[in-house]
């Protein structure tokens, strides 16, 4: 088994470079039907595919999050601005948050700023929340340059194949240990709000 690990990170770090997110100036300002929603985001998280022919959002993924309280139901068959939003966080978060998670996390945000009329509105949150992004970029990319080279220094004493297969396996496990731990610390933070009432969102 021959992996070039050079040309492997490089091709990550480059990656990096062109993580697809939705600037809040790409959201339009004007409410959207279905098929409007589910074109927009799929133009522009097309980078964040594993494969061509993986789904960004269907139909069907939105009416389940309707369905669960994950998002408020649209006017008029019309999507606004801040349905977009969220949309956009349920996006990141439920590539390793449960539904029921993101519900907890989300349901605060919902009741308190979807349509506010007071001073701080949900697009005020999402400029300052991403605001953020580009400095963790370089933080991201620093991080995977220490793994990388920690990975490389693992299995010196081994046959080349096996060693190339063995530090990418290496690299693989301190980049899933990270994730792991992480996950542990987002849901223990999650424990510290209260569980949504579902008789509330039905209007019971």
């Amino acid at each position: 088994m021959t992996i070039d690990f050079e040309n492997l990170l490089g091709s990550i770090l480059e990656n990096l470079d062109h993580i697809d997110y939705i600037k809040p100036s790409d959201i339009p300002g004007i409410d959207l039907y279905m098929d409007q929603v589910t074109t927009f985001m799929s133009e522009h998280l097309a980078r964040s595919k594993r494969l061509p022919e993986d789904k960004i959002l269907t139909k069907t993924m939105i009416n389940n999050y309707a369905k669960n309280h994950l998002l408020p139901p649209p006017e008029k068959k019309k999507y606004s601005r801040e349905h977009m939003l969220l949309l956009i966080y349920i996006y990141y978060f439920k590539s390793f948050l449960s539904i029921n998670d993101i519900q907890i996390l989300l349901t605060p945000l919902t009741d308190r700023y979807f349509q506010s009329e007071g001073p701080l509105k949900l697009q005020d949150i999402y400029n300052e929340v991403f605001s953020l992004e580009k400095a963790q970029v370089e933080v991201l990319r620093q991080d995977l340059l220490n793994r990388y080279h920690t990975a490389g220094s693992t299995f010196q004493d081994v046959p080349l194949e096996e060693a190339a297969f063995l530090q990418l396996f290496s690299f693989i496990c301190l980049l899933s240990f990270d994730v792991y731990m992480k996950k542990q610390v987002i849901e223990s933070l999650l424990d510290q709000l209260p569980t949504p009432d579902p008789k509330k969102k039905d209007g019971k």
